[in-house]
């Protein structure tokens, strides 16, 4: 480039002060200073129709980091935050208080096993600790959408009151159950979780918690349930008892 600029208009002391001056220009300032200075005007000149043919399209222009980022999140024309865009199936329940009434003695969540008989039929989806997204919940079942491999897990935090004079209610286990309904008229057993607890009797309450996971191919329309051996829960604390599932791409 420089070269080109010798052979058009030969080198003297006065361009290269030109030279200096342009160099030392901000962006986007104009040529008024240079308007007096004929030599420095030409050249100037010589440089614009130089980079305008090597350079016919002009610079798209340069848009500001945060402006850009702004009207990507935003709608310039209503102000409104777009549509968030599906993601992965996800879910995660918290428990509500459940009764022997909506247990699992019910037909509709099929035959269950004697040491996990009672479904939990009422699951918190849509609190601050509770999330649904592209999965289906329903009368204490998840039902999949999308077909592929999901994590499932749950939590029961059991807690038994003593039983009058300070002598502990006999549960010799405690037991918390997964369960999956496809096509086949009863449920399948995916996962079950066993906690034998010995407590002291002088203790107002005995408190365990069972947590379990594992990771299962689901096809669309399969559903999941957990289901316990007793209804003595914690129902208190959102933290503490859960069910949910999400898909993994592996």
């Amino acid at each position: 480039f420089v070269f080109q600029l010798k052979a058009q208009a030969p080198g003297s002391a006065e361009e290269l002060r030109c030279l200096q001056v342009l160099n030392q220009q901000q962006e986007g300032s104009g040529l008024e200073e240079l308007i007096g200075n004929q030599p420095c005007l030409k050249l100037a000149n010589t440089i614009k129709a130089y980079v305008a043919t090597v350079s016919p399209d002009p610079p798209a222009p340069r848009v500001p980091f945060l402006a850009e980022a702004r009207r990507s999140y935003f709608n310039t024309s209503e102000g409104q935050v777009p549509p968030k865009t599906a993601g992965k199936p996800s879910a995660h329940l918290t428990l509500r208080p459940q009764s022997l009434a909506h247990g699992g003695n019910s037909k509709r969540f099929g035959n269950l096993s004697q040491s996990c008989r009672h479904a939990i039929a009422r699951w918190e989806d849509s609190t601050i600790h509770s999330h649904l997204q592209n999965i289906t919940y329903r009368d204490g079942r998840l039902r999949v959408n999308q077909a592929g491999k999901y994590y499932v897990y749950s939590q029961i935090y059991f807690r038994y009151p003593s039983d009058g004079a300070g002598a502990r209610v006999s549960v010799p286990q405690l037991v918390q159950c997964i369960n999956w309904k496809t096509s086949y008229s009863q449920p399948i057993l995916l996962l079950k979780g066993v906690g034998t607890k010995c407590w002291a009797p002088e203790a107002d309450y005995g408190l365990h918690a069972l947590y379990q996971g594992g990771l299962f191919e689901l096809k669309a329309g399969d559903e999941l349930f957990v289901s316990v051996s007793s209804l003595a829960i914690d129902y208190n604390d959102a933290a503490a008892s859960y069910f949910g599932a999400f898909r993994l791409d592996l």
